[in-house]
């Protein structure tokens, strides 16, 4: 039988290689774990933190998404949502849950018994409220804030056409000196603040090591991206997807890699054999914005009424193609400081490309300050749908079901299948 003229096969909804990153990151809690009852040092940090440097250390890192992920799994977001509200913060679940563990003081009930004391929390200035929230996050613990700058935006400079094949090896040439120079001092200040606090000496050839390991990693991250970008019907779509993501929680070291390794193979294999999600695929949809805490009942109502899969958003895409950078003149530190001052993860030209680069015939996401009025006015200027829906992205309590069937049902009917049968 020729590959045209394969069956179609329908895809389980549990990729094999997500088990992989399952019981890895499961083994990895456990060893934690252990390593913290004994009086071992760790950090807290968010998502995109400096993470490499704690890895270089051998430092293990809390990322903060994870915990409230996990925190969210044991069914406590509204209990710890709660707490934040009684103490008169108003703060989204996406990094504020953690915070509400130790506020509670009830080790009794809290996940695994909740956290111990970290040797520091990174603090950052991506937002005021990120800021906030670790700055009285180590308040509470009694611990350092060791704020840094991170800003994922060039305000003074614009972003180069088609940054996303300009960023990996020419990172020096489209980053101005002086922001990469301020940076590398600032990472250099939390090498030397770990060192006091550890008795450890820091390896610029144990970072040279991990940077090439996120290399690799992402590099097999962007194949397998690109596959499933050109999938039609799509071979993986994006819950799916996501469930691989917290292999970039584990980024610089050989497990990640490998899991990342196991996802491109498996999802080559899809590809090759025909493997799809939706044989009935008909309407291909991209997520905007960070996060997408829906249930499953979410998806499966939209792809067995209008064949609806959603395959692309900025997550799979930025580990693509904003992490990985060539080091240049032996310096590990450089270039990992050029990832902190230049990640184009608000970048409309490039967020048109992922929905084009994936056929998408529309874009969803929650409404969300003028940011994502800025990046929703600029997709339907370049011809491509946007329904913003109500609440936000991480509380599962703004979550109004029927309101949001509604919404999506106006949104593909009356634009996306219209637009289609234009275009």
């Amino acid at each position: 039988m020729t590959d045209e003229k394969k069956p179609l096969q329908r895809s389980q909804k549990q990729l094999k290689s997500a088990t992989l990153i399952k019981a890895y990151q499961k083994e990895w809690w456990d060893r934690t774990q252990e390593r913290l009852r004994m009086g071992e040092p760790y950090a807290i940090c968010m998502a995109d933190d400096a993470e490499d440097i704690f890895t270089a250390f051998d430092i293990p890192v809390v990322v903060i998404p994870w915990w409230s992920a996990m925190i969210s799994a044991k069914r406590m977001s509204e209990y710890y949502g709660n707490v934040l509200s009684a103490h008169g913060y108003d703060m989204d679940q996406y990094t504020s849950l953690g915070l509400g563990v130790t506020l509670d003081h009830k080790p009794e009930i809290a996940p695994w018994g909740g956290l111990p004391k970290p040797l520091v929390i990174m603090g950052t200035t991506m937002s005021d409220v990120a800021l906030h929230i670790t700055s009285v996050w180590a308040r509470e613990f009694g611990c350092t804030c060791f704020a840094h700058e991170f800003n994922y935006n060039t305000p003074y400079k614009p972003y180069p056409h088609r940054w996303w094949e300009k960023i990996r090896n020419d990172w020096d040439q489209v980053i101005e000196p002086y922001k990469l120079d301020y940076k590398v001092q600032e990472l250099k200040d939390l090498i030397r603040f770990l060192e006091m606090q550890t008795g450890r000496e820091f390896s610029y050839a144990k970072l040279t090591e991990v940077m090439n390991l996120v290399n690799e990693q992402e590099d097999l991250w962007a194949k397998t991206r690109d596959l499933i970008a050109q999938s039609s019907p799509c071979a993986v779509t994006l819950p799916d997807q996501l469930s691989m993501y917290p292999a970039q929680w584990h980024r610089g070291t050989p497990q990640g890699r490998d899991i990342i390794k196991a996802f491109y193979e498996e999802t080559k294999e899809r590809v090759e054999n025909g493997v799809v999600a939706c044989p009935t695929e008909k309407i291909r949809l991209m997520w905007l914005g960070v996060g997408l805490w829906v249930n499953t009942a979410f998806f499966q109502y939209f792809e067995e009424k209008y064949g609806v899969t959603f395959v692309a958003s900025i997550y799979t895409s930025i580990a693509a193609d904003g992490y990985a950078r060539t080091i240049k003149n032996d310096d590990p530190l450089r270039a990992l400081a050029s990832r902190f001052t230049f990640l184009g993860v608000q970048e409309t030209e490039w967020l048109v490309h992922i929905a084009k680069e994936h056929h998408c015939d529309g874009v969803v996401g929650f409404e969300c300050g003028p940011q994502k009025q800025l990046w929703a006015r600029y997709l339907e200027k370049q011809g491509i749908p946007v329904c913003e829906l109500p609440g936000n992205n991480v509380d599962a309590r703004q979550w109004d079901d029927g309101k949001i069937r509604d919404l999506m049902t106006d949104f593909i009917e009356n634009r996306v299948l219209p637009n289609k049968k234009q275009n």
